[in-house]
């Protein structure tokens, strides 16, 4: 019995000191963080809801040519949200934690798309339509990381799921 009290307090110990963090951490920038820096640092004068563009959104992303489909750019796309959208999206209208995507890119601009897939949380803190999402979800969408190439693959598969062709 002993035993069992040692093991579950060296578990919960285990748990709580690999679950948190005084986030004091050293980290190796590189290019794209260095990229993410800089988004960040700007992020808060750009956040001032009178100046936040809704068609536009809030990051680096303004002229996103989407005139021609481009499958290979799709398909590198859709591995990219298996790997980090599909838990909390489906290619579908059916809400799973966060919305559906069928639809997204008729409802929002490419250059919206980017940003905000890119860098969620200046837009989740000025984008009325992405607070009333928040309240339906109840969970902010989490920062995955992607770069300017990712975001741009993870819209064409978004094209391609509502008929780009």
């Amino acid at each position: 019995m002993k035993y069992l009290q040692i093991l579950a307090t060296a578990a919960f110990s285990f748990a709580l000191f690999s679950c948190g963090g005084d986030n004091k951490s050293e980290s190796i920038p590189t290019a794209s963080s260095g990229a993410s820096a800089a988004t960040e640092s700007a992020a808060p004068a750009a956040s001032n809801p009178s100046t936040y563009d809704p068609k536009r959104g809030l990051g680096p992303h303004e002229n996103v040519d989407v005139s021609k489909f481009d499958p290979a750019m799709a398909a590198a796309g859709k591995k990219i949200a298996e790997v980090k959208c599909t838990s909390c999206h489906k290619p579908t209208d059916e809400k799973l934690v966060g919305p559906g995507w069928k639809g997204v890119t008729k409802k929002q601009t490419p250059e919206w798309i980017m940003n905000f897939i890119s860098n969620p949380d200046p837009m989740i803190n000025v984008d009325p339509e992405l607070q009333k999402q928040l309240e339906l979800c109840l969970v902010r969408m989490p920062n995955q990381g992607l770069n300017e190439t990712e975001a741009r693959e993870v819209l064409e598969y978004m094209r391609e799921i509502d008929g780009a062709k």
